[in-house]
């Protein structure tokens, strides 16, 4: 779910019930619907239960939405009292699209596929999820460890013929 969809979300979008999700229109006008983790559930339950709760899941302080702005202020705000627990995200540039990447990466390295992650992300076509794949090193690792090693076996080392060094000494 990218910020933009966040901000203008409403009580009536968020489903807690079995199968808990969020539904909004995001980038290109698509409906997008958003599984919920247990936890999220749980905690948007409490959070909904406070009394003089908006109809506005996520409202400013007036009431109404909140811009595009006061949710990344708002991240940096958290993210700087997290660094004070955790330095090393002092020097780690957070923002809301950060945290898309890292659900994303999060749901690779559980194994989940490729469309999948897609579908989650609302990535039109699969090649734009393929970015996770290629940022992914424990799965370039994975593939480095199948391969079984060279032994020093000249047998199984490849010997060009005459033609192709030829060709090749012609270059």
């Amino acid at each position: 779910m990218r910020v933009s969809e966040l901000v203008g979300l409403d009580r009536d979008a968020v489903s807690l019930a079995q199968g808990a999700h969020v539904r909004c229109l995001g980038k290109g006008r698509k409906d997008r619907c958003t599984p919920l983790t247990t936890t999220a559930v749980m905690t948007l339950k409490e959070w909904l239960r406070e009394p003089k709760r908006a109809q506005l899941l996520f409202p400013n302080i007036h009431g109404g939405r909140l811009s595009v702005d006061a949710v990344q202020y708002l991240m940096a705000k958290y993210v700087a009292i997290a660094g004070e627990r955790i330095p090393s995200l002092r020097q780690k540039q957070v923002s809301p699209h950060i945290l898309r990447h890292s659900a994303a990466m999060e749901l690779l390295q559980a194994g989940v596929e490729c469309s999948v992650i897609a579908l989650w992300l609302g990535h039109e076509s699969i090649d734009t999820t393929q970015v996770y794949l290629h940022a992914h090193l424990a799965l370039k690792e994975a593939a480095l460890a199948k391969l079984s090693p060279y032994d020093g076996d000249a047998a199984n080392r490849f010997q060009p013929d005459d033609t192709l060094l030829a060709f090749l000494n012609a270059l």
